[in-house]
């Protein structure tokens, strides 16, 4: 009988190891799988993080267009505080000229009024792109001599040798260089008002005549032959 009590006693402390090493195993086979699953979530976390980063780069590069360049080149001509005497008092405002051009042959200017010096200056750029000039220019001057008068203002216009570069003054000077003429001689006999001045110059580029050179003469005779060859085209056909 003792004996038989103490093999049950040795058999039981053995399933007992084998149970504790069966659990201690699984223990740790549960450990491996969680410190795995962390490494693996920690991965699949940097992975998305850095997709995701780079997808949040690759959206703001699409989104980003190359932002167009203004056409025309701003001046500001002249900037005045005005008074309007009202009932109540004065009424204090901004008054702005500006001038516009892109230095090919097109140039502009605007006035413009309001109670702040941006606002006066948007308005009077707006302005200047509704009224745009072309001007006419042969190696980079001016086509012909022109005198101009508007109101107390009085320029005269020569065109220049190249080298001889934009010979003029103020508001004159100012337009010339954003018209993109480069050779001038220009005398203002009148007034020394910026804005008159500046009206003067653009009446005078204005009233400027286009003379068709070799070129332009040659096109024309293509165009007027192609017309020609047209209209008998036409007349055979039918």
């Amino acid at each position: 009988m003792a004996e038989e009590n103490k093999q049950q006693d040795l058999q039981e402390e053995a399933k007992v190891e084998k149970t504790t090493q069966v659990e201690a195993v699984a223990d740790n086979q549960e450990e491996k799988k969680d410190k795995v699953e962390g490494a693996e979530n920690k991965i699949a976390k940097a992975t998305a993080k850095t997709v995701y980063g780079e997808k949040k780069k690759f959206q703001k590069r699409a989104g980003k267009r190359p932002e167009k360049k203004n056409e025309f080149d701003q001046r500001i001509i002249d900037i005045a505080r005005v008074t309007r005497v009202m009932k109540g008092g004065k009424r204090m405002s901004f008054r702005a000229c500006v001038a516009l051009g892109d230095k090919n042959g097109k140039i502009g200017i605007g006035l413009g009024k309001g109670a702040d010096v941006t606002m006066a200056i948007n308005k009077a750029v707006n302005k200047a792109k509704k009224d745009m000039v072309e001007v006419p220019m042969i190696n980079e001057t001016i086509p012909h001599e022109v005198y101009s008068k508007f109101k107390a203002a009085k320029i005269l216009f020569k065109p220049a040798k190249k080298g001889r570069g934009v010979i003029a003054g103020g508001a004159v000077r100012v337009i010339l260089e954003l018209a993109g003429i480069k050779n001038v001689t220009s005398k203002i006999f009148g007034t020394n008002n910026k804005v008159t001045n500046a009206n003067c110059t653009l009446q005078a580029l204005r009233s400027l005549k286009r003379i068709e050179t070799r070129k332009d003469k040659n096109e024309n005779s293509e165009k007027k032959a192609k017309k020609i060859e047209k209209k008998v085209e036409k007349k055979e056909n039918k």
